[in-house]
Parts: C-alpha cells; sequence; structure tokens
C-alpha cells in the first residue's frame, strides 16, 4: 500500500500521548488505516452509486464508516 507518509503517521501517534514511536509502529498503524480507509470509501462509493450519484459526498463517508465494521 504505502498512501499514508510516515511522519504523518508518526505524529498522529505522538498526538495521542506517546513520547517515543518506532518506525516499525507507524507503519503497521498506517497499514491498519490504509486498509479501514479503503473499507470505508468502498462502502461511501457503493452508498453515492445506490443513490443515483458519481460523486462521493461526506455524508456517504460518515454513513458508511458508521456501516464499515470496525475492530
Amino acid at each position: 500500500m504505502g498512501e499514508l507518509p510516515i511522519a504523518a503517521v508518526d505524529r498522529l501517534i505522538r498526538k495521542s500521548g506517546a513520547r517515543r514511536v518506532s518506525e516499525s509502529a507507524a507503519a503497521a498503524l498506517a497499514e491498519v488505516l490504509e486498509e479501514r480507509a479503503l473499507a470505508i470509501a468502498s462502502e461511501a462509493a457503493r452508498l453515492a452509486e445506490h443513490a443515483g450519484r458519481r460523486t462521493v459526498r461526506d455524508v456517504d463517508i460518515r454513513l458508511a464508516a458508521r456501516r464499515t465494521i470496525s475492530v
């Protein structure tokens, strides 16, 4: 995958309170976030299509995020 920059993910982990973050931890979180984002985006596209639209809107993303299974 590799779409999310590791530095950005590192900053997110630090914002949550971590003092130090290994590169492998940031890479692991990036992978999990990318998988979740793809699932949400796919569901949002399906919702937009069902509504007769070609454009995915913010409401589609929010609804898809609630509908996808969280781990």
